[in-house]
């Protein structure tokens, strides 16, 4: 058999080409779906102009888009990587997408890296429009945008693990209701739109524990009041990010 005969020579793509391919399909799968674009980017831009421009809440001094920024910010890295990633996950794995990816040469923990690589990109482009919105708001952010990269990493860590474990105990319509009813709760009493201080201070105590409590928290110390990276919301997110990954990959059912 003359040499060349089969050039290219068939197989698996390398890990990492595959990787790139399906965090490019999650993406695409993403944006195309419109419950998904109007929980990710409808809902907290419509949010952030509606409390900026209405003074329904009272924030206390200064103006009402530096502190909801932050807030809408911690929103979205939720809503995309948890909500959202649960919703998507939980339906994979119902119509049994899941388990004919992992019967693929993709390995399963590369489809799981696909798919945070995907929320990245996601939160990337949330992120960059809710900037812009905000800052045709008047927000004046401060603080050092390495602080905010940490807490933002810290926290889809946090969500996603969560997300995960969510979409893969069970099933997808439960996942469905169960991730809608944690991102209204949150969205109220996790101090994205309304002050922790707002509510009785035992509630505090527990809502501070909360990792979208810690996220909004973080962000607002640091954009708003420009302080260094706040440590204590940091380890709220790492300790959430730890426990919420490791039960989803013990518990985590691919079928």
């Amino acid at each position: 058999m003359s040499a060349g005969t089969f050039t290219p020579r068939p197989g698996a793509a390398p890990v990492s080409r595959m990787i790139l391919a399906q965090t490019a399909l999650e993406t695409r799968m993403l944006l195309r779906n419109g419950e998904q674009l109007l929980l990710t980017v409808i809902i907290p831009a419509l949010l952030l102009v509606l409390f900026s421009a209405v003074d329904i809440i009272d924030v206390g001094t200064g103006k009402s888009v530096d502190f909801l920024a932050p807030g809408i910010l911690a929103l979205a890295v939720m809503s995309t990587a948890f909500t959202g990633q649960a919703i998507a996950t939980g339906f994979d794995r119902r119509y049994g997408v899941l388990k004919r990816l992992g019967a693929s040469p993709l390995p399963r923990w590369a489809l799981m890296a696909a798919k945070t690589l995907s929320v990245l990109v996601t939160e990337v482009l949330q992120i960059a429009l809710l900037t812009v919105i905000a800052f045709a708001l008047g927000w004046s952010p401060q603080g050092n945008p390495l602080s905010v990269a940490v807490l933002i990493l810290l926290g889809t860590a946090a969500f996603s693990g969560l997300g995960l474990l969510m979409a893969g105990t069970l099933r997808a319509e439960a996942t469905l209701a169960a991730a809608n009813l944690v991102f209204l709760l949150l969205l109220v009493g996790g101090g994205v739109i309304v002050p922790l201080d707002k509510f009785p201070g035992a509630v505090q105590s527990v809502l501070g524990l909360l990792p979208i409590s810690a996220l909004s928290d973080g962000l607002r110390e640091v954009l708003q009041h420009g302080a260094a990276l706040p440590w204590g919301d940091a380890a709220i997110l790492a300790v959430w990010a730890v426990l919420g990954l490791g039960a989803a990959g013990r518990l985590f059912r691919w079928e």
